[in-house]
């Protein structure tokens, strides 16, 4: 693979196809082991012959982890490696780092402490393995004094994933990168000199199927933490079915919106409020939606405007609520994210209609098979490569993200598709889809993007349908699936917790 022509990721997808390559049965210290084994050849190819006196500056995080592997191997392939840590060792953050650390500090190659000046002079080469593509801002101490002094050692300097200080003025730039499995954003020659991508063994399916990776698309800065819950949502359905937009609402709350607040007709308005008093419940209409229900409909929203809107649950097909639904999303989809489900999924622009301009923040349908069959001509029995190719067309072709419910989930926003295999077969009971979609409106309020979205909600409802039929087995239903979105969420994060 050459440097031109290799996809660009970000450091986030990164940190998801490598969760997701422990969860298909790769250890993290693999990993680590084919990366170090990568840069020592690398490095090898452009050293002199043994014994050429190698520097290695050491990072906290996995990209320390790779370097310390290098130096491991070059040692054994007879050359002079010598280390140096610029933290503490007790702020190590990975058990595969600490492994990699313990077997170059018996071999006494490691030191504890920025280097020397004089420590740098004469070296072959020295290997920047400070920080990797989790870095942002500017560099700080003992990072910035780290840089410094490699810079002024005038050594040819290799750095492993990302050079430390990409995108600082005051960063490295090496005359060699060795990328691992990819590009990296803003990598170019200019800051990263000639890029060599080299496979660590991450399986294709690590990126193509959910894992727990997804829950690193969960927002958990500290201004999230500190401020608390802040998304809002609205669920707008109902009218012949009271349960969907219930149902849909309640699944939102469970995956972190602050307030679900549910329009319905004024003829299921007591029955969506009779499921929780959690929900917050208006009625438009009468028994079902209607064009002359959009004003009041509309005025609503823009008294206290959501973070995104859900709709479509038990609305029913009746062309008037069709007809209605239409024009509630094409007043709000330019500002609003939207997820449409079910019988609101008549309401979709056609690909023959496609807008102007930008489409707005996101808009994700969700059809089950058969809905994907009556609104978007899906094939009824087709191989697998031709509904992933037929849904990645349909999303192009409508400008939206798609999540085709079924086994597998199909995810796509016509550029990237995905797959979910994560589901039970007991979770597939009425019900579970208007979870999956209140889970989505939750995601989508909490400022997460569409398609990440999908793949995480997909995974996570998938994992909470598990729990729940290890529980309740053949007698799951919709509200079990419910009761264990949080917890699934509780252990999706601390196993991403435990991998940082």
């Amino acid at each position: 693979m050459t440097a031109p022509a290799a996809p660009r990721i970000d450091s986030l997808e990164m940190a998801v196809a490598e969760e997701n390559a422990v969860a298909l049965g790769i250890p993290v210290d693999a990993l680590m082991e084919n990366a170090g084994r990568a840069v020592a050849e690398e490095a090898a190819r452009r050293l002199s012959a043994p014994p050429s006196r190698v520097g290695i500056l050491v990072g906290m995080g996995n990209n320390g982890g790779d370097a310390m592997a290098a130096g491991y191997y070059l040692s054994q392939w007879g050359y002079q490696a010598e280390a140096w840590l610029v933290r503490p060792a007790t702020e190590i953050r990975s058990r595969a780092s600490r492994r990699c650390f313990e077997r170059i500090e018996r071999r006494g190659m490691i030191h504890l402490r920025l280097p020397r000046p004089e420590e740098l002079a004469n070296l072959t080469m020295l290997i920047d393995g400070l920080l990797g593509t989790g870095q942002t801002g500017p560099l700080r101490p003992p990072y910035r004094e780290a840089v410094a002094l490699a810079k002024a050692s005038g050594a040819p300097i290799l750095s492993i994933d990302v050079p430390t200080g990409i995108s600082s003025p005051d960063g490295l730039r090496p005359r060699w990168t060795v990328a691992l499995t990819a590009l990296k954003e803003s990598m170019v020659p200019e800051n990263s000199g000639e890029i060599i991508v080299r496979d660590i063994g991450i399986p294709a399916d690590a990126w193509l199927r959910t894992g727990p990776g997804e829950f690193y698309f969960l927002p958990r800065s500290r201004v999230v933490q500190e401020a608390g819950r802040s998304a809002r949502v609205i669920v707008i359905g109902g009218g012949p079915y009271a349960g969907a937009p219930a149902l849909a609402a309640l699944a939102a709350l469970r995956s972190g919106a602050e307030r679900a607040t549910v329009l319905t007709p004024g003829s299921a308005a007591l029955a969506v409020q009779s499921f929780s008093p959690n929900l917050v419940v208006r009625a438009f209409g009468t028994d079902r939606f209607r064009p002359a229900d959009v004003p009041a409909i509309l005025e609503f929203i823009r008294t206290a405007p959501p973070r995104a809107i859900v709709m479509g649950m038990g609305a029913g097909r009746d062309p008037e609520t069709v007809a209605a639904l239409t024009a509630v999303l094409a007043h709000l989809r330019a500002t609003t994210p939207f997820v449409v489900d079910a019988d609101a999924l008549g309401a979709l622009p056609s690909p023959n209609a496609r807008t102007t301009g930008e489409p707005g923040p996101g808009l994700i349908g969700t059809p089950n098979a058969g809905e994907y069959r009556r609104y978007f001509s899906g094939p009824s029995d087709a191989a697998l490569s031709e509904r992933l190719e037929h849904a990645r067309r349909a999303a192009l072709d409508r400008r939206i993200v798609l999540l085709v419910k079924g086994d597998p989930d199909i995810l796509t926003d016509g550029d990237r598709t995905f797959q979910n295999y994560h589901h039970h077969p007991s979770a597939t009971v009425s019900g579970v889809g208007d979870v999956l979609g209140g889970v989505l409106g939750s995601l989508l309020a909490q400022g997460i993007s569409p398609l990440h979205a999908t793949r995480l909600a997909s995974y996570w409802v998938g994992e909470a349908g598990i729990r729940a039929a290890a529980r309740e087995g053949l007698g799951l239903v919709a509200t079990d699936v419910i009761e264990e979105v949080p917890h699934a969420l509780v252990g999706g994060l601390s196993r991403i917790d435990r991998a940082a």
